[in-house]
């Protein structure tokens, strides 16, 4: 012990478990001042103090130095993972990265590159689950009703995910207690405060019942394999869910259920089944946008939209949410996504579809992709918040392959079942000029199959009669065989989002 207390060091004391700006500046402190990896003792203000405290690190450094996008993404991920050696790992990979292994990131047997993916994705899937398993209770205030759920997390998620609850329940007033963390939106704010207790949170309240007759009413016994339901709804969530009282006793009774739902055999089929089809909605009245002739036949009655463009925008979500017939993938995602960004933008870019990581967050180009679209507008002098970003399919499509969920292009029909919400979002928000992201975008905006090579850099004209900056999408410059490539893809990238946004600024003046 005396030996390892001699050892030259420095202690980086960070403001909080999962602050990676703080951490990102430490580090590049350390890594100007050349301290190596074993040299440097992480610890979090507040707990207890380390072994090699013998000097305090050093100020942060100016000194330009660049590392990939990929380790960036990862460690503000990981670095929310409960793991007390996360700091050091994240500073092991950083040094690595600066001093000679640019491509380490690319190693995907490296050990450390593999730990630092395995904390990624269990912070992903605990804030996943977090989505999935948070269950309010209405308690009466002196100054109103409002809402608090228990949670007990895994990892340091809770600032990190109060976004999410910020967007899904803008409306209510609530409160998420866990045991290190509290998060709280008051309407006007979000605050964050210290950690509570499960007492702190009433045990039920009026819904209930309504929730267990729910999950009760579409238990299905013939598909029961508690193995799985385990694996995503783990044991040490039941007590905060108000559907897992019933569980012991559906599972109980499946046995019966299933030999009585045989006993009763099957319906015969119909011998004439109606052939499924993609709906239209875009409304025909002169008064909102019309749909082209080729466009317009066999249209259901059109629903008249608000004139005001953000009621027009709710009333599009409203619809999109409460439709009978979409596609069959749409039932397997977490949630449709939604465009965001200002009314009136004088940009407004469109993608193909929602990732895996937009799926779950409910924001649009939020995953890899979207990381890079923000380098890329960065670049070209936009700013993400002026703009207006959304996709043409409003659901992400994926085949499941054991635990994951491997993305898949949408079809033709899936393209033009959602072309009419597009062209209701574009006529709402009313931009200066539309991006398209990738030939699904362009395919959905235009309602033709133009090659995106060929007319990249042009400017064609929308079914909505928007002019149609035509771009790849980002995900193409993340498929690109080699980092030269990639590079020289991204440079051109940011040049058409120059042009764009050049373009767009001549139309204003």
């Amino acid at each position: 012990m005396p030996a390892l207390a001699q050892r030259p060091g420095v202690a980086v004391t960070l403001p909080g478990p999962a602050d990676f700006p703080a951490w990102r500046q430490a580090a590049r402190g350390l890594v100007a001042a050349d301290i190596r990896p074993e040299q440097a003792e992480w610890v979090v203000a507040g707990e207890l103090p380390g072994l090699l405290a013998q000097a305090p690190a050093p100020p942060p450094s100016a000194a330009p130095f660049s590392v990939p996008r990929a380790f960036l993404d990862q460690a503000e991920i990981a670095i929310r993972h409960s793991d007390p050696e996360r700091f050091a790992l994240l500073y092991g990979l950083l040094w690595r990265l600066v001093h000679g292994e640019r491509h380490l990131m690319q190693a995907a047997t490296d050990p450390a590159v593999i730990r630092l993916s395995t904390l990624a994705k269990a912070v992903r899937r605990d804030a996943h689950k977090m989505h999935a398993f948070v269950r309010f209770r209405e308690v009466q205030a002196e100054d109103g009703p409002r809402h608090i759920a228990w949670f007990e997390p895994d990892h340091h998620i809770e600032e990190a995910e109060a976004e999410f609850f910020l967007r899904r329940f803008a409306s209510l007033r609530w409160s998420i207690v866990t045991p290190r963390r509290s998060v709280a939106w008051d309407g006007r704010a979000l605050s964050f405060g210290p950690g509570g207790r499960r007492a702190d949170v009433p045990p039920d309240d009026a819904m209930e019942p309504l929730w267990r007759a729910y999950y009760a009413s579409i238990f299905n016994p013939a598909r029961l394999k508690p193995g799985a339901m385990r694996a995503e709804m783990p044991r040490k969530y039941w007590r905060n869910l108000p559907e897992a009282a019933e569980i012991p006793r559906l599972m109980a009774e499946a046995p019966r259920r299933v030999a009585e739902m045989v006993e009763r055999a099957a319906a015969a089929p119909n011998p004439r089944p109606q052939k499924p089809r993609h709906l239209q909605a875009f409304p025909r009245d002169a008064g909102h946008l019309s749909a082209p002739p080729h466009v317009a036949r066999d249209m259901p009655t059109p629903i008249d939209a608000p004139s005001d463009p953000a009621l027009a925008l709710a009333a599009l979500r409203e619809e999109l949410l409460s439709r009978p017939d979409l596609p069959e993938f749409a039932a397997r995602a977490t949630q449709p996504v939604f465009g965001e960004g200002p009314l009136g933008a004088s940009l407004m870019f469109v993608g193909e579809q929602p990732g895996d990581e937009e799926d779950i967050a409910g924001r649009p180009f939020v995953g890899p992709a979207g990381r890079l679209l923000d380098r890329a507008l960065a670049q070209a002098g936009v700013e993400r918040r002026d703009a207006y970003l959304t996709n043409a399919v409003k659901h992400f499509k994926f085949t499941p392959t054991g635990k994951r969920r491997i993305h898949q292009s949408p079809d033709a029909g899936d393209i033009t079942y959602y072309r009419p919400f597009l062209a209701r979002e574009v006529a709402a928000v009313a931009p200066q000029l539309v991006v398209s992201l990738g030939a699904s975008a362009l395919a959905a905006l235009t309602g033709k199959k133009l090659p995106v090579l060929k007319t990249r850099g042009q400017v064609v004209t929308g079914l909505t009669g928007h002019p149609v900056f035509v771009t790849v999408h980002p995900s193409y410059l993340l498929r690109l065989p080699d980092p030269q490539a990639q590079a020289d893809g991204f440079v051109a990238f940011v040049a058409d989002l120059r042009a764009a946004h050049q373009s767009a600024g001549a139309a204003l003046a």
